[in-house]
């Protein structure tokens, strides 16, 4: 799921960014890119990346034991 979502971004924000480079020119394409090059590999967002895979792997695991508990009292 996490791909799926990661894959689902990374295809918005290229669509995006073809569309708008298409119509402004190659040269605004170019630096649409390299801002959002820039804004995916700003130190913040990374750390903000990995806390929020840690917190929905943490949230996945207590879910799964919740589930495990719920069935295994039937």
């Amino acid at each position: 799921m996490r791909k799926f979502l990661l894959l689902l971004l990374l295809s918005a924000v290229a669509f995006v960014a073809y569309t708008y480079g298409a119509k402004a020119g190659r040269g605004k394409y170019r630096e649409i890119r390299a801002s959002l090059d820039a804004l995916w590999n700003d130190p913040r967002l990374k750390k903000a990346r990995k806390q929020a895979v840690k917190e929905s792997e943490k949230l996945a695991k207590t879910a799964q034991k919740r589930l495990e508990k719920k069935i295994g009292g039937h």
